[in-house]
């Protein structure tokens, strides 16, 4: 039988079609549905939202696992206390017991029981309230401008139940000075910034839903 030119460039054409099907068949190969997800080149939010372009917000992220057990006292003892209590993070602390000091300091120069009292524990409110009233009863004004920190840091830390202890160092520089009832100065130097070294112990209810810390003790020493 001859077949006519027509059906036979169709017949040509498939041939060729199947090659170049079998070809591609064997470079790409065939899906099985076990293939790796393709690498994605925008992360997507915690939401599960792809961000805006012009977002800024900050992702949030997992709290990291806590660390191995640290053969440092300090450390180990402040890991302690993020076991307790999840939120705590020492930077943050620290942060915090830098602003409480200057708050607390300025608050005792001028007198101010209002801000101290929440602040303190109650033997040490008593220890402040009884020197500012020596103050008030001899008609003595301190003047008083902080100046900055030199340094702070943690040097002591422990778990005693569900409370949570924290000794910090400060090293700060003010200017200070205490004048009598005719403004005479009496103690210290208007014109001079002195350094002073102090060590404050906070605790805080690690179960307790108020984040603050409270002073549970001072001492401390001028440079």
């Amino acid at each position: 039988m001859v077949m006519n030119s027509g059906l036979f460039e169709i017949v040509l054409l498939a041939a060729i079609a199947a090659v170049i099907l079998f070809r591609l068949y064997t470079v790409l190969g065939r899906r099985t549905g076990h293939e790796p997800p393709p690498q994605d080149s925008l992360r997507l939010s915690p939401s599960g939202d792809v961000p805006a372009a012009n977002d800024k917000t900050l992702p949030v992220t997992a709290r990291p696992a806590l660390a191995a057990p640290s053969s440092d006292p300090l450390t180990r003892s402040l890991q302690d206390i993020h076991a307790a209590d999840r939120r705590f993070n020492i930077d943050e602390f620290l942060a915090g017991a830098r602003h409480a000091y200057e708050e607390i300091v300025t608050a005792f120069a001028s007198g101010n029981r209002a801000t101290l009292k929440p602040r303190l524990s109650n033997e040490v409110y008593a220890t402040f309230d009884s020197a500012i009233s020596a103050r008030e009863a001899k008609n003595e004004k301190v003047t008083f401008t902080f100046v900055g920190f030199k340094d702070v840091k943690a040097i002591h830390a422990a778990v005693k139940g569900r409370v949570a202890d924290i000794t910090v160092t400060f090293v700060s520089q003010s200017v200070s000075s205490t004048h009598d009832a005719n403004g005479v100065v009496i103690d210290g130097d208007p014109n001079s910034v002195r350094e002073v070294t102090d060590m404050w112990s906070f605790e805080r209810d690690t179960r307790s839903n108020d984040p603050n810390w409270t002073l549970v003790a001072t001492s401390g020493a001028e440079a």
